[in-house]
């Protein structure tokens, strides 16, 4: 094995491991200061009928985090730092851009036109990450889909604020 796989799996992936959690922290942390009074917002807005209450929003994302970091962090462990953390980086970025849109500016629109940027990116991501791991590329799905539900919300939210 060489010394660079043999830091990919010692004591210095666990590291790497808080490397990922940290970014996705910050992600997490962009959005949480661009969502003040978000619950308020959320419920004044006219909302499609599927619309979940807003306090699920949280746990939701929470759960997802975890797991955008752990996908990071398994490719990383098997291939190190290759072109597929392109995408990954991308839709990180791409996620914290969608609260101020949506939320802090109140521009739908816009937000919406991002956010299905955002769930192409996941895919690019997805098809990247299956090629290094598997299950790195299986823990993005419920992320997928929840961005893509969220998307429907996002257009049902625009349509019916417009």
């Amino acid at each position: 094995m060489s010394a660079v796989a043999d830091t990919r799996h010692g004591p210095s992936s666990w590291l790497a491991l808080l490397g990922y959690v940290a970014a996705v922290t910050v992600v997490a942390a962009v959005g949480a200061a661009a969502a003040t009074g978000s619950r308020s917002t959320y419920e004044r807005l006219d909302l499609p009928a599927f619309a979940p209450p807003g306090w699920v929003f949280g746990p939701v994302w929470t759960v997802l985090y975890v797991l955008i970091a752990l996908a990071g962090w398994l490719v990383w462990r098997r291939v190190g730092l290759d072109g597929s953390m392109v995408p990954y980086a991308a839709q990180l970025i791409l996620n914290a851009g969608w609260t101020p849109l949506f939320f802090a500016a109140g521009w739908y629109g816009v937000a919406l036109a991002e956010i299905v940027v955002l769930l192409a990116t996941i895919g690019m991501t997805i098809v990247a990450f299956v090629k290094r791991s598997r299950p790195a590329a299986v823990l993005l799905v419920p992320y997928a889909a929840w961005v893509a539900f969220a998307t429907c919300l996002n257009a049902g939210v625009w349509w019916l604020n417009r």
